[in-house]
């Protein structure tokens, strides 16, 4: 029996293995892809605490390369669901069954992408997925952002205060944001609303240059930008324990910042969770609170 297994390699879920270890305790950190979570898709990383500027690779690697030098075990395998018989917690995996006395469920939320030809491949050479991480890269130049909710609204009006021009792309002609946002935003002079209206084409050689827009009457219009910040949602990756865990309507798991979920013995953290803020340094967090909760569980 294992004393914590971790089901995800994000930074939360390596930040638990680490604190896990330090504690005299043994994580093993299950992982179906590459560790480090999303974080290994930016291409640079300026907002975390003593580090002034490192690539979300090497961030990744560093934090997994610290997690094993203190004993953690990581093991490449995906988890497919838990299992609680005869009191015992059982996580299933695609080889085979783990037996653990606590688990941390680290897995983290992708990004909804639009579904747009070349969208990967300018993955960090223009297209982004979070304005407050890679916002300050595109000071005084023209972007655009996509979306209709909270979070693409805070995201034109963060943007806003850096850049030159900021298009505000909605397949709508209102947005689902909140008042108080779609009224500040009304107030920004370098934002220009594009409603009714979806991303179609990415152009540019070897960055984004400019987008395709095409509008519900089939008009399109071409729009020269350095960046296109995507915010159409995210997706949990929590699906494989829903029978078990308590979720909420969008898929999150259910959490206060005690990371506790609504089974004893089983911890969440970082994206996967209900919060208000999802960061590399709110993941961190998390990690930190879920071991220090699952150490003191197993006691």
């Amino acid at each position: 029996m294992e004393d914590v297994v971790i089901i995800g390699g994000g930074p939360a879920g390596l930040t638990a293995a680490i604190y896990i270890q330090r504690a005299g305790k043994h994580a093993v950190v299950l992982e179906g892809n590459a560790p480090g979570g999303q974080i290994i898709n930016a291409a640079e990383v300026q907002n975390f605490p003593s580090i002034k500027s490192i690539s979300g690779v090497d961030f990744a690697q560093n934090l997994y390369e610290q997690a094993l030098s203190l004993g953690a075990e990581v093991r490449f395998v995906k988890a497919v669901g838990i299992e609680i018989k005869e009191g015992k917690k059982i996580v299933k995996t695609t080889k085979q069954d783990i037996e653990a006395k606590a688990i941390i469920l680290a897995t983290g939320a992708s990004n909804k992408k639009l579904g747009v030809e070349r969208e990967n491949e300018f993955l960090g050479k223009g297209v982004s997925y979070c304005a407050t991480c890679d916002g300050a890269f595109f000071k005084k130049k023209d972007v655009a952002v996509v979306g209709g909710g909270n979070t693409a609204v805070e995201d034109a009006l963060f943007l806003s205060n850096y850049c030159n021009k900021v298009y505000l792309i909605h397949r709508r002609d209102f947005f689902r944001a909140e008042e108080t946002f779609v009224e500040e935003i009304k107030k920004k002079k370098n934002v220009e609303f594009v409603l009714n209206s979806t991303v179609t084409k990415l152009v540019g050689d070897k960055v984004l240059e400019e987008i395709e827009v095409t509008d519900n009457n089939k008009n399109t219009r071409n729009i020269k930008v350095s960046g296109l910040f995507i915010a159409v949602g995210q997706v949990p990756g929590n699906g494989a324990f829903e029978n078990l865990i308590k979720l909420d309507n969008f898929g999150y798991i259910v959490a206060q910042e005690n990371c506790k979920t609504n089974i004893d013995g089983i911890f969440v953290a970082g994206d996967a969770r209900t919060k208000q803020v999802r960061q590399l340094t709110t993941a961190c967090s998390d990690g930190t609170t879920a071991a220090i909760a699952a150490v003191n569980y197993i006691k």
